[in-house]
């Protein structure tokens, strides 16, 4: 049976190890989600206490104690991925989903993780941002053997530092990533009688999630591995707008929420309505002095961000990456520019041998919105989404912050679309045009008498030098 004293005997290294056939029928359970709603925060049953985060569009994983170490069961497997109402994508992940269930520990923790492996190639468990043992830094080759399929390896550490940290693949990387193989992991602050860690506030809201993409054609389920750049979905917790759930707090709440990116880009995350404060990274919280209001924060290739506000402001306020194409879904991104281009008389011509034919692009791309038009199966629309004064026409990395000062304090219900006072939304206006105010004229000036002017020496003309530019061609500023 694995012990305690047989794991650090064992390894002497320090070594993320394999499991014997004995030992696997002493380990935990390991708990499967598939469904892709948001699970209510899971309050710790054991152990010590701190308020839990709530995953968007994802779950906390269970743990079980044993001999005061908390142990965790984590299994890499295939799974089916709803990412957004009509679309399920056929990916890889941990414990039935992409990503994997987030992870819990209260700074000082002894943890014990196993990774048990139903993935049809060997993988291994980097636990990104951690300060920990070389040998459970879970680099395949380099600090570990690798997690052969059906294998079960055990890593354990103690969590060292508060903060927020991610969990993805070091074997076959670049496949296993973009497959969807990541997940998040939570350090709550260690507290000791009434004293607080000096740079972690106390909130009443904490939410997390991560940013992933994927190159799905349309009609297909499975992402094309081998792209660089030219991703067509950009996605919350592998999930979609208006796959994506709203976030609900109350009015006057302390929000915290935290993103990690593991794209292949950056993202400015952008909230409509308040100003936050970025209050943490991956390498631990911010000192207050570096702080500064924003309501825009740029999250880098494998970092995290952690921002926090009051909630003063009622409404349904948008929360996206303010990259334009990174809020829409599925797009040909080599579709030529119709707009002001008469199609009439094409259209004719058209319409006589395809009867359906429908002429898009010249007004805008709004129209492929409202028509609604047949999609392939299995393929999610480029714009929609319907909010309670029509159609929001958008994709990809958006949701909604809604602020209610009537939401009970734990409730993350939906409280449905915001009711505005009267008088308080922007409307038509039917009465007389306000007249536009003109410049004010312009002095004229005073007349001088006109100076000679001495002929310019003729000079060689300059020749015209064109410097081409280099690196990824195509949407290489995604």
């Amino acid at each position: 049976m694995l012990s305690r004293r047989s794991l650090f005997t064992a390894g002497a290294a320090v070594a993320a190890s394999a499991v014997s056939r004995v030992a696997l029928a002493a380990l935990p359970e390991p708990a499967s989600r598939g469904s892709a709603d948001t699970a209510a925060p899971l309050l710790p049953p054991d152990g010590r206490p701190y308020r839990p985060v709530l995953t968007l569009n994802g779950w906390t994983l269970p743990w079980r104690m044993r001999d005061g170490v908390k142990e965790f069961h984590l299994v890499a497997e295939p799974v089916v991925r709803e990412m957004a109402p009509g679309f399920v994508a056929h990916l890889w992940g941990y414990n039935g989903q992409s990503p994997g269930p987030t992870i819990e520990v209260v700074e000082g923790d002894r943890v014990r993780l196993f990774v048990t492996n139903r993935l049809p190639e060997h993988t291994a468990v980097h636990w990104h941002g951690q300060r920990l043992p070389n040998g459970m830094d879970g680099v395949a080759g380099l600090t570990q053997p690798s997690i052969q399929p059906g294998q079960t390896f055990v890593y354990e550490f103690v969590a060292r530092r508060p903060g927020t940290f991610m969990y993805h693949p070091h074997a076959d990387e670049m496949v296993q990533m973009a497959m969807g193989m990541h997940g998040m992991w939570i350090t709550h602050p260690k507290v000791e009688g009434k004293a607080r860690h000096p740079l972690i506030a106390e909130v009443d809201r904490d939410f997390c999630f991560l940013l992933n993409a994927f190159d799905i054609e349309p009609g297909s389920a499975t992402p094309r591995v081998m792209t660089m750049l030219d991703f067509n979905l950009w996605a919350w917790n592998s999930r979609i707008f208006p796959g994506i759930d709203s976030l609900h707090v109350r009015q006057g709440d302390r929000v915290r929420i935290r993103v990690g990116n593991l794209t292949m880009t950056n993202h400015p995350i952008h909230l409509h309505g308040h100003e936050f404060e970025v209050t943490g990274t991956d390498g631990g919280p911010v000192p207050k002095s570096a702080r500064w209001p924003e309501v825009t924060t740029d999250i880098a290739v494998g970092q995290m961000r952690q921002v926090e506000f009051i909630a003063d402001e009622e409404g349904d306020w948008a929360f996206h990456c303010h990259k334009s194409h990174h809020t829409m879904n599925a797009m040909g991104h080599a579709v030529p520019t119709m707009i002001g281009v008469d199609h009439s008389g094409l259209a004719r011509k058209i319409t006589k041998l395809i009867p359906d034919y429908m002429v898009m692009g010249e007004r805008g791309m709004a129209d492929m919105a409202e028509m609604e038009m047949p999609l392939p199966e299995n393929t999610a629309p480029m714009m929609t989404g319907q909010g309670p004064f029509g159609g929001v026409e958008m994709g990809g990395m958006f949701s909604v912050l809604k602020v209610r000062r009537d939401q009970k304090p734990g409730d993350y219900s939906d409280p449905g679309w915001f009711k505005h006072p009267p008088g308080s939304v922007a409307r038509l206006w039917n009465g007389e045009a306000p007249t536009a105010p003109s410049a004010p004229p312009t002095s004229p000036t005073p007349a001088t008498p006109a100076t000679p002017v001495t002929p310019a020496t003729p000079t060689a003309p300059t020749p015209f030098r064109a410097r081409k530019p280099g690196g990824h061609s195509g949407h290489g500023g995604h």
